[in-house]
């Protein structure tokens, strides 16, 4: 029966990956005679090693194994939980990802971590003074006379019925058998009455049926937990009997076979070499066409709820009604017709805007996709900096688009990471100030406008301002005498190179990364802002839109070209009042907003349009702020504001300082996205050069890449 199993592969793979996000936060929260706890995770390594076999993942399927009968230990009260076993189970929970990983992508591992892993495991099996039951069973299982002597043994008749499709699942029923070996004597009875004649056989069905009987040390739960894969697609009876085996049936109907002679015929009991554990049956050649094609499989899927499915599909029928109307009138259109005509593009229009919403919907996840990775992050660095670290997580349902989600991941990885090296002190530094021992470390998510915020927060030392502003000195990127305030100063945190650690560890304070933070979320169209009182804590507050794909903007005009900018970044739009015009030198003109001095940028200057609104006096300005600074953008025209569908500019030409994107508008025109942080970081780069003539300005303004 030839079956491709590698179509299968990838929902494996997500499955897998599911699972060990579940043994590792079982892990992090187990507490000793916690058992329903200590089952889950046993179920998740059990159903992993399963598919692993199914898949010939063997050494997934061999590691695993050791996992499990150390799980297994601990579920029948036979070993004590205990820190150190967690640890090693922790680590054990990364070597699995890692063959998993290895296994989807056909590369290279570090075989020293899983060597080592695995003698952790040996060594844990072997102090625990007790052998498990499969290990008890596996000795008994070398000498048949031996294991029926036994006065803990049990017979177990099982009587298998699979569905005929069940190898179209992915499922064999030889490793079902293999695994029941495991556990002890095993014999086989086929039965062959359902086999068509050879010319009507399907090769993808399956019309085979067994009679097993099991000689056994383990429970009825353990025999049943064999078939916890294929106990929907098929009929299944376990029953205890006497320890007298079955009789065979007659011959002609029904085949025996001793599943132990046979994998001791084909070296399976060798464990020396995971290559060899396959069975020599007709499926060989499957495993391996499906070991060969597993490579670079991808897994990127989105689970989405049936209520939002369903409204996509009732929005789409209302959609195709609308097009109906519309064409019908089409069809034969006159004068008269004209009020249907404009109530039906109403209703198209109306129609779009909650299918595209309700697309958007699908694609939006809840973050604890992303914030699941640090209670295991911060027990990690908590135990390696001694530090006793409490992690409180809030807001992990707050929503938020999938590819912003797998983007943020690793700048809040850096952030949670400073906020236990730098943030949290030592215990006792907390006692001597009155502090409790535990540190506390806080991630938050909340929607805040169109947006999402997501606070890392912590109660330890603070950050110290005056430290800060040293060090900048120090690096000559401030003047001694500049008069900062405290939002511009810890947001020299941020400046490429910048460090206060007085002592480098492999943890941080090496002086890079908080300029890539910001760099990456800025690539999102966010911003990061800094809040810190000393001796109380920081918190560092990410500020990112919903979604990358659609853009709330506002259309301004300039000469003949037309920008879209960000709402998100546009504090407020106005008419110059002359009276509050400041020119100062280098061509620098500030406008007095209330109790701030802003600069004011020409867009047609910055990007060498020609345009007849060249006087400041009466212009329009659209004042924008990113990390803290405002500037004034003066522009010809205001228009319309509208969601964009944003293009991206890198992918199609180059990335281009002050530009973040690219949108097609209505009428066919393809208008330019500002990116605000890029245009501020425009306007500073030219009052420091205020004495560059403008033509290499504007070479540098359009044309430096970031």
């Amino acid at each position: 029966m030839s079956v491709d199993l590698s179509q299968f592969i990838p929902s494996f793979l997500e499955e897998s990956f599911e699972g060990l996000e579940l043994m590792e936060s079982s892990l992090l929260s187990l507490q000793a005679g916690d058992n329903e706890t200590i089952h889950s995770i046993f179920r998740a390594a059990h159903s992993i090693k399963g598919g692993a076999g199914t898949f010939g993942f063997d050494v997934v399927t061999e590691f695993t194994h050791l996992v499990e009968t150390l799980l297994d230990e601990m579920r029948d009260g036979r070993r004590e939980v205990t820190s150190k076993d967690v640890e090693i189970l922790l680590a054990s929970v990364d070597c699995m990802r890692l063959l998993i990983e290895v296994a989807r992508d056909d590369e290279n591992y570090d075989q020293d971590k899983v060597a080592q892993t695995t003698m952790l495991l040996n060594e844990a099996l072997s102090s625990g003074g007790k052998k498990s039951a499969a290990e008890n069973i596996s000795q008994q299982s070398d000498n048949a006379e031996q294991s029926t002597g036994k006065s803990n043994t049990s017979t177990f008749s099982i009587h298998f019925i699979p569905e005929h499709n069940l190898a179209k699942t992915g499922n064999d029923p030889l490793f079902l058998f293999n695994a029941l070996a495991d556990l002890g004597q095993l014999t086989t009875v086929a039965n062959t009455s359902e086999l068509p004649a050879l010319t009507d056989i399907d090769v993808q069905e399956l019309y085979l049926s067994w009679d097993l009987t099991l000689i056994t040390a383990a429970t009825k739960d353990e025999v049943h937990e064999i078939f916890e894969w294929v106990e929907d697609d098929c009929l299944l009876e376990i029953k205890q009997i006497d320890q007298e085996p079955l009789v065979n049936p007659s011959d002609g109907e029904k085949e025996t076979t001793n599943v132990n002679e046979t994998r001791a015929a084909n070296n399976i009991e060798n464990k020396s070499n995971p290559q060899e554990m396959a069975p020599a049956n007709d499926n060989s050649a499957v495993k391996k066409q499906a070991t060969k094609t597993k490579a670079k499989v991808e897994v990127s899927s989105i689970r989405v709820g049936v209520d939002k499915v369903d409204n996509l599909i009732n929005l789409v029928g209302e959609l195709v009604i609308t097009q109906s109307m519309l064409s019908e009138l089409g069809s034969d259109f006159h004068m008269d017709k004209i009020e249907r005509l404009t109530s039906g593009l109403e209703q198209l229009l109306q129609n779009t805007k909650e299918l595209q919403e309700s697309v958007m919907r699908i694609r939006m996840l809840p973050i604890s996709f992303a914030f699941n990775r640090f209670p295991r992050l911060v027990h990690d660095l908590a135990i390696k900096t001694g530090k006793e670290i409490e992690l409180v997580i809030k807001g992990e349902q707050t929503e938020l688009d999938k590819t912003v989600m797998e983007q943020i991941g690793d700048p809040l990885v850096h952030l949670v990471r400073n906020a236990v090296d730098h943030g949290i002190e030592p215990a006792e530094i907390r006692l001597a100030n009155g502090k409790p021992a535990k540190g506390t470390i806080s991630l938050d998510a909340y929607h805040q406008g169109g947006n999402i915020v997501i606070e890392i927060s912590d109660d330890g030392g603070g950050i110290n301002r005056q430290k800060v502003f040293a060090k900048a000195v120090e690096k000559g990127i401030i003047e001694p005498n500049a008069t900062l305030a405290d939002n511009q100063v810890f947001d020299l945190l941020f400046e490429p190179g910048f460090s206060t650690a007085d002592q480098v560890t492999d943890i941080s304070g090496r002086g890079v990364g908080m300029d890539v933070v910001k760099r990456n979320i800025q690539s999102l169209g966010g911003r990061i802002q800094v809040e810190s009182t000393p001796g109380q804590g920081s918190c560092f507050k990410v500020n990112l839109p919903l979604t990358l794909a659609i853009l709330d903007g506002q259309l301004v005009k300039v000469g003949t070209e037309t920008y879209i900018i960000p709402l998100i970044s546009i504090v407020e739009s106005l008419q110059v009042d002359k009276d509050l015009i400041n020119r100062v030198s280098g061509d620098m003109t500030l406008y007095r907003l209330r109790d701030e001095n802003v600069p004011i940028l020409p867009v047609y200057q910055l990007f060498g349009l020609a345009t007849e609104y060249t006087e400041i006096d009466n212009a329009l300005l659209v004042v924008v702020e990113a990390d803290g600074q405002k500037v004034g953008l003066m522009v010809d025209h205001l228009l319309a504001q509208q969601q964009v569908v944003i293009k991206s500019l890198k992918d199609n030409y180059q990335q281009v300082i002050g530009i973040s994107g690219a949108t097609i508008l209505g009428d066919g025109s393809v208008a330019l996205i500002l990116d605000t942080p890029g245009i501020i970081q425009m306007a500073l780069a030219y009052a420091q050069n205020k004495q560059r003539d403008m033509a290499s300005y504007k070479q540098f303004a359009v044309g430096e890449q970031y």
